[in-house]
């Protein structure tokens, strides 16, 4: 068995614009998805818009003996980078393979993006062997 993330990127201006009554149907099909799937989910969360992001980086032309941004990283307001998709939630899932991962991630609502499923490498201690 395998974990994949099913990363979920929506247009946060679509959802700003969406009244009460789409925004709570949007909220059932995926409490009925998590009821389909519920098997195979590991996690999952719904993110808050970008707007409440803060975003850490390395200073340019700082060295480390650590690869951390540090004590010293630059901390800004905001997302990562401007994009009209943002990263709105996400999935965890464990499932035997990519097929069968696509087959889970098809039925994951998004009426304003799309989803994107990528695999997790092993944890350090199965990455070695421990």
């Amino acid at each position: 068995m395998g974990q994949y993330l099913i990363l979920i990127y929506t247009d946060e201006a679509s959802w700003a614009a969406i009244g009460e009554q789409e925004s709570g149907a949007v909220t059932a099909a995926h409490q009925r998805f998590g009821q389909q799937h519920g098997a195979v989910l590991r996690g999952g969360g719904w993110l808050h818009p970008t707007a409440a992001a803060t975003t850490l980086r390395r200073p340019d032309g700082r060295e480390r003996d650590d690869l951390a941004a540090g004590e010293d990283a630059l901390v800004t307001d905001g997302p990562y980078v401007e994009t009209k998709e943002a990263l709105g939630g996400y999935y965890l899932i464990e499932v035997p393979d990519l097929d069968t991962a696509l087959r889970v991630a098809r039925d994951v609502p998004e009426p304003f993006g799309g989803v994107e499923v990528r695999p997790l490498r092993p944890s350090v201690q199965e990455y070695q062997g421990t």
